[in-house]
């Protein structure tokens, strides 16, 4: 079985209210509370880190699905939104919408086009992220077919 290991470095001076940093291979940005939530809104947060983890895992798994069933794809892209509610005070990250804008190319058969809608779908069940959010934040597709 094998392992990858990924690791993440953070930098936090203080308070609530603070800036920090992350680092993580590629990934070097600030941090801090969105101002949705009361925070001085530098740099990003946990709430845009999981969409952009939940959303960059959809798309590159359905692209891979896409790449193995040979479909003749035209362009792909894809929309995110994440919903977090506050109940007396407890932030929860409630629900991600997925988004995709799919479309093959002209030549592309009816049985690929059916293909195509199965994966956008299946993308989602088999990306990591999701798996690993399942249960815990409702996940909902909206495919936009062409």
């Amino acid at each position: 079985m094998a392992e990858h290991h990924f690791h993440l470095k953070a930098d936090w001076p203080g308070g609530r209210n603070s800036e920090g940093y992350i680092e993580a291979g590629n990934l070097k940005t600030k941090i801090s509370i969105p101002p949705e939530m009361d925070g001085p809104g530098i740099g990003t947060n946990p709430d845009e880190m999981l969409l952009g983890a939940a959303a960059t895992c959809y798309i590159i798994t359905l692209a891979a699905l896409i790449e193995r069933a040979e479909l003749p794809l035209y362009e792909m892209s894809l929309e995110s939104e994440g919903i977090v509610e506050v109940r007396r005070g407890i932030f929860k990250y409630k629900k991600i919408i997925h988004r995709p804008t799919v479309s093959l190319k002209e030549t592309a058969t009816d049985e690929q086009r059916e293909k195509l809608a199965k994966l956008v779908v299946k993308a989602e069940k088999s990306c990591m992220i999701s798996r690993a959010i399942q249960g815990n934040v409702e996940l909902e597709l909206q495919a936009n077919l062409k």
